[in-house]
């Protein structure tokens, strides 16, 4: 069967993750819905990561196999036909391209990319609602980079990984971890070729404590030496993570 690789956008916000639920819409079921529609067979989509509710992405990557071959404009056309169908609708195929037999989007993948986007000011965010995590006490961003440095590197991220996390080993490779300040936002980008469960979003919340003065550097020193996820930060927000991109 003719194999195609998607990249994808969406707003995570109306949807459980990425994962297909029983009871609840997800990215994966949606787009899987529109592709029954597309080609009249049930069809299933393999994505490079499984993003939790309310996490946004920018360049998902996913493949499917479908029964024939289809010019990749139109399964492009075809599949955004179906989902923007529904009014409710937050997804969008922004490009699909014929992939090579061997190619799987999730064990293909070399590294994961992602940003966070915190809007540090007081007024209420309203264009930006459920875009990113708004922190009104001052941030000081060279210090959360000065931070992110001590986690750059091979370690064991336990005291940075959810409690349900199922991954077989907490250890991973940080590639790189930086604090940006534009205006009034700080853009904090990430890149590993994996992730533990929420790291990303604990490493964040780790470093929110480091901008608004309550830990030193030293401190995020000591909760990656202790393995132990109570010694970490809190766990940010969903609504400003945003995958950026998979490379392979």
């Amino acid at each position: 069967m003719p194999k195609y690789k998607l990249t994808i956008e969406y707003d995570g916000t109306p949807y459980a993750g990425w994962q297909k639920q029983t009871d609840r819409p997800s990215v994966q079921s949606e787009i899987e819905a529109a592709l029954l529609k597309f080609c009249g067979i049930k069809t299933e989509i393999t994505g490079a990561g499984r993003t939790d509710a309310g996490v946004h992405a920018i360049a998902q990557v996913a493949h499917i196999d479908l029964p024939k071959e289809y010019d990749p404009f139109r399964i492009m056309q075809g599949v955004n036909f179906y989902l923007f169908a529904t009014e409710e609708n937050r997804i969008a195929i922004i490009k699909a391209e014929v992939a090579a037999d061997d190619f799987h989007a999730r064990f293909s993948a070399q590294k994961r990319h992602y940003l966070y986007r915190i809007i540090n000011r007081r007024s209420r965010l309203a264009l930006e609602a459920n875009r990113a995590w708004q922190i009104v006490e001052p941030l000081d961003a060279d210090a959360m980079h000065q931070a992110a440095q001590l986690l750059v590197g091979h370690h064991d991220f336990t005291s940075f990984r959810d409690s349900e996390c199922q991954a077989k080993s907490p250890v991973k490779t940080l590639e790189k971890l930086a604090v940006e300040r534009r205006g009034s936002e700080l853009w904090i980008t990430a890149s590993s070729r994996s992730f533990l469960h929420h790291q990303v979003r604990i490493m964040v919340g780790t470093l929110s404590l480091v901008g608004k003065g309550k830990w030193q550097p030293d401190d995020v020193t000591k909760a990656l030496a202790a393995r132990d996820r109570k010694e970490g930060g809190p766990t940010a927000p969903p609504e400003g993570l945003y995958l950026t991109g998979v490379g392979y």
